[in-house]
């Protein structure tokens, strides 16, 4: 479950290791590759208070978050059909399917009171272990209950329902009624490298990501945001008498201080290049800079790139190419 909000370099890369001789052992939820098809956008939170904090003490959470989402990039991706997998060999002991898939905060939501979690899965894994998967698509629930399913076993797809804003599965992980974090099983307070050196729940490395770009891409204005995060913005064919070139650069994770590199270079140089400074903590953003067409623009090929700093270091930069024709 989520609240309302929205890879290349990393600041500090954090690998999370799998703990030793713990039950259960998990694997990712989610048949994508992280930080490409899909990535985590929130953590548990292990802030005891009214604030809100990751188990590096970094800002991917919200105030009383009891999961891990694993997000895609864009609406459009979720179309795709993307698998939701057991994350350990158990017994399916609930499902709910029929929610639509309709993110909360735009005008037509349906009532989803008593139901945040939209359609899901509950698995046992015995010795007090549950799992409970959440925000799955309508109508693709593969299991029922008392099936026996293994790390394979594919739940149902990635979805819209419930208490969300943007396409992930929300996996909760529960020990004796108890919520834990896969990422910090023993719920050691400690920060940055230290926070994972106890082990994990994973089964492999986990890569954190402290932030970064979601896409870039090119358009004659600025895009509406709406399109952006549902990945249908972006001109589909630029010409000499295009009016304007505007690049536009969708993140997540952003600290106040950040920057946005905004850049476009073409047959002659330099189109333009902006510095966007992010004034605040964000799940989701974008920035876009452009400029008007001078009388036309040079025929040929052209590169956007948008690159995400922290403290004066790429974090993360994506490019794009595209060409001017007549």
């Amino acid at each position: 479950m989520t609240k309302p909000l929205f890879i290349l370099g990393l600041i500090a890369p954090l690998f999370a290791a799998p703990a030793l001789a713990r039950d259960p052992v998990l694997s990712p939820p989610i048949d994508c590759t992280l930080g490409d098809t899909c990535y985590i956008q929130s953590y548990v939170d292990t802030d005891p208070g009214p604030g809100a904090a990751d188990f590096t003490c970094g800002t991917l959470s919200y105030d009383g978050h009891k999961g891990t989402d694993f997000a895609l990039p864009a609406v459009v991706d979720l179309w795709n059909g993307v698998n939701v997998l057991a994350s350990a060999p158990g017994t399916v002991t609930g499902t709910r399917d029929g929610m639509e898939d309709f993110p909360q905060g735009l005008e037509g939501a349906p009532d989803i009171t008593g139901k945040e979690c939209g359609n899901g899965v509950v698995v046992d894994h015995g010795d007090g272990w549950v799992t409970q998967y959440c925000h799955m698509m309508n109508g693709s629930i593969a299991v029922k209950e008392g099936d026996r399913v293994s790390s394979a076993t594919v739940l149902g797809q990635v979805g819209l329902s419930g208490l969300t804003q943007f396409p992930h599965v929300h996996l909760s992980v529960r020990h004796n009624g108890k919520i834990v974090d896969p990422f910090n099983p023993t719920g050691t307070v400690a920060c940055g490298p230290d926070a994972i050196m106890s082990g994990t729940l994973w089964d492999r490395d986990m890569v954190y990501q402290a932030g970064g770009l979601l896409d870039v891409g090119i358009d004659t204005k600025v895009p509406e945001y709406e399109a952006i995060k549902a990945g249908t913005a972006g001109a589909t064919a630029l010409t000499a008498q295009s009016p304007a070139l505007v690049v536009y650069g969708f993140a997540y994770g952003s600290r106040a201080g950040d920057v946005l590199r905004l850049s476009i270079f073409g047959p002659e140089g330099e189109v333009i290049s902006q510095d966007a400074e992010l004034d605040r903590s964000q799940a989701q953003l974008f920035r876009a800079v452009g400029k008007r067409n001078p009388g036309s623009w040079p025929m040929g090929g052209y590169s956007a790139t948008v690159q995400m700093l922290r403290d004066g270091t790429v974090i993360d930069q994506r490019e794009t190419r595209f060409q001017i024709a007549p």
